[in-house]
């Protein structure tokens, strides 16, 4: 055999080798979503606090302060949030099963003035539909499920703060763990490589991520409220965590508010001035401020983050899609720190990383 043909052999069988390991570790990551995703999820939490806190450091008054003060006010903010989210979500289903009967019967008149609707009982319509729709579900089964998917939520959230404030307490001993785990040779200088450019760049996304999300936020917020829109402040909230989701979460976040709007106001007109207003806050944050905010880019490829979505969204549902873009930023930094994996790094990124130095 010549050397050529063992090279040819040698990496036939690493990526023999790749592709049994991604198959295994997509098993494991499907399996254990109960235990993984909260722990993965408080990893970004506490890259989310970390960047934040160095950002308040570098603030003229606030950045004089202990960064254990800095800290505890960061998690108290987090804390906080939190808890506004689930009073948000629970005052909101609750309004809306009181404004149920008014959507129907403004819905109702809107029929009305369709052509050819001018003969139809609309009411009785209705209550067919959803009579049709009620017949076939078993009320109790999804109580149940709601309840318990409240629940799982509830106990998932709990781990996550958990996880998270221990990450964060233990975070400034891992150089010192590294330095036991490997000595001063290549394997330290590597793990020390990895985890910097994680820190840098995923930190960096991720913060810079959360403060478009929250202007995104606050501008559908405003014109929501200008529209006088019902549940103002959930569809603001539902659209800042939606656009996590790169290309298809600003769409999906933006269709219930426009979609409920024609059951609350009954005019298309309405309706479609909310859409365009909404869809133009989020090209304007996306297209405009987005861009000259993040700076270096996490360079994947447009068709790596699709594909990414769909794998993630797959493996851990709508969690799983929000994480999709840090998860495979990092998956492409440690790629790309072994030559053996290398090419990998290369097919998933943007642009072509420069080779390793000699």
């Amino acid at each position: 055999m010549t050397e050529d043909q063992r090279h040819k052999r040698t990496k036939l069988a690493d990526a023999f080798y790749i592709m049994a390991i991604t198959l295994m570790t997509a098993m494991v990551l499907y399996i254990g979503k109960a235990v993984f995703l909260p722990i993965v999820t408080a990893v970004l939490v506490v890259y989310v606090m970390t960047s934040t806190i160095d950002a308040l450091g570098r603030l003229p008054v606030v950045g004089g302060l202990p960064r254990s003060l800095r800290s505890a006010f960061v998690v108290a903010i987090f804390v906080l949030v939190i808890l506004s989210l689930a009073l948000i979500i629970e005052s909101t289903l609750t309004e809306f099963q009181a404004v149920l009967p008014e959507y129907q019967a403004t819905l109702g008149n809107f029929l009305l003035t369709l052509p050819g609707m001018e003969a139809v009982d609309t009411t009785s319509l209705w209550r067919n539909f959803m009579a049709g729709i009620v017949g076939e579900i078993d009320l109790q089964l999804v109580i149940v499920s709601i309840l318990g998917g409240i629940t799982s939520a509830g106990a998932a959230l709990f781990m996550v703060i958990v996880y998270a404030g221990f990450l964060a307490s233990e975070r400034t001993g891992m150089s010192a763990k590294l330095a036991a785990l490997f000595p001063r040779d290549e394997q330290y200088e590597r793990t020390e490589t990895i985890i910097r450019q994680a820190n840098q760049r995923i930190g960096e996304y991720l913060a810079v991520k959360t403060l478009m999300n929250v202007i995104t936020g606050v501008l559908s917020y405003i014109v929501l409220w200008a529209m006088d829109v019902d549940f103002a402040v959930f569809y603001a909230v539902m659209l800042s965590l939606l656009n996590y989701i790169p290309y298809v979460g600003s769409f999906v976040g933006v269709f219930l508010p426009v979609f409920l709007s024609l059951a609350q106001f009954g005019s298309l007109a309405t309706t479609a001035l909310l859409g365009g207003l909404l869809l133009s806050v989020q090209m304007l944050v996306d297209n405009v401020i987005e861009p000259n905010a993040m700076g270096k880019q996490l360079d994947l490829s447009p068709f790596v983050v699709l594909v990414s979505l769909a794998v993630w969204s797959a493996l851990w549902g709508l969690p799983g899609a929000i994480l999709a873009i840090p998860l495979t930023s990092l998956m492409v930094i440690i790629f790309d720190s072994f030559p053996q994996t290398r090419f990998i790094a290369i097919l998933l990124s943007d642009k072509v990383p420069a080779p390793p130095p000699a």
